[in-house]
């Protein structure tokens, strides 16, 4: 296949230092300190205890409250509906969400004014329709920290909502995704329309189907992230920029395993859809080789869009085309 690399300079590790910096809102850590340590859920702004994490999210209602949660393993799950609701770890990694879900769907089912997320273990979601979340995303921002996914049918799973943005930093996605149901593959983040997806320092590890990142937003940040598909079992792109998208990947480190669905490519653009131009869209820096043992060829970059020039320059395994034309 012919292709062409652009003549755009590699992108800077300070540059991708100050945008992952940049893409975490500060969550009051500072707020856990009033909470009421005989609830496992505290409103920090009322220092209300519950036992239920429902009952916590229901009493913030229409305001803009957070939730302290205290360690533990939880079987319980809740729906936000209003307000914006901030559900924080006393101690990060030490609150878990255990394979309960609310609505067949998620841990959290979101869709009020907008919410952040810090500190939390999300496993074991499993549901019916092969799509069960640690989170589900129906409309507003959210902002995903130092939290961890795993062992499900899906981390982060979308609606459409063209005017908001999903952030996440510093966050581990394990042994999630997979293409036994019939409406298509999970994968370990899948976003609908959104207006904004940023993914900085996180690690995406052993898929089990689907891609570790798909997404139809409109644009991208996808920085200083670790892609290790060396245990992955059925998998198929490391990211697919289902109907095109803009922004950047950069700075990041891909390492593709022997087992495979689609070993073809790493990064898809627009393979399904050309909704939104990946023009400007920016591919440098990057790091990406196959795992020891594995013998093949694969093209790096891959675009069905047709919008694209060509690629800035990346340390590539020489085995790897770096730019193809679909």
């Amino acid at each position: 296949m012919k292709y062409v690399r652009s003549e755009r300079p590699r992108i800077s590790l300070t540059f991708t230092a100050v945008l992952a910096v940049a893409a975490i809102a500060a969550i009051p850590l500072t707020a856990v300190l009033a909470q009421n340590r005989t609830a496992p859920f505290t409103v920090t702004e009322t220092g209300q205890g519950f036992d239920r994490l429902q009952d916590a999210v229901n009493a913030i209602g229409d305001a803009r409250g957070t939730i302290a949660i205290a360690p533990g393993r939880y079987p319980q799950c809740a729906v936000q509906e209003r307000g914006f609701v901030s559900f924080l770890a006393v101690e990060p990694g030490s609150v878990v969400f255990d394979g309960v879900s609310c609505e067949g769907k998620a841990a959290l089912v979101l869709r009020g004014e907008g919410a952040e997320v810090s500190g939390i273990i999300f496993e074991n979601m499993r549901v019916p329709d092969f799509n069960g979340s640690g989170i589900r995303l129906e409309k507003s921002n959210l902002t995903v920290a130092e939290s961890w996914f795993r062992d499900s049918q899906q981390g982060i799973l979308t609606h459409n909502d063209p005017e908001a943005s999903l952030v996440i930093d510093r966050s581990t996605f394990s042994r999630l995704g997979t293409c036994e149901g019939g409406g298509g593959c999970a994968h370990s983040i899948y976003t609908g329309e959104y207006g904004e997806l940023r993914v900085t320092r996180s690690r995406f590890e052993e898929g089990r189907g689907g891609h570790y990142v798909k997404t139809r937003g409109i644009t991208v940040a996808i920085a200083s992230n670790s892609f290790d598909d060396s245990r992955g079992r059925a998998t198929n792109y490391m990211i697919d920029l289902s109907a095109g998208s803009g922004g950047q990947i950069t700075n990041n480190w891909f390492v593709q395993g022997a087992d495979k669905e689609n070993y073809s490519t790493f990064i898809a653009v627009a393979p399904e859809a050309q909704w939104h131009s990946s023009a400007e869209l920016q591919v440098a820096g990057n790091d990406a080789r196959f795992a020891t043992g594995v013998d093949r060829n694969a093209v790096f970059v891959r675009d069905w869009s047709g919008d694209m020039l060509g690629i800035g320059e990346n340390a590539l395994d020489r085995r790897l085309t770096a730019f193809a034309r679909q």
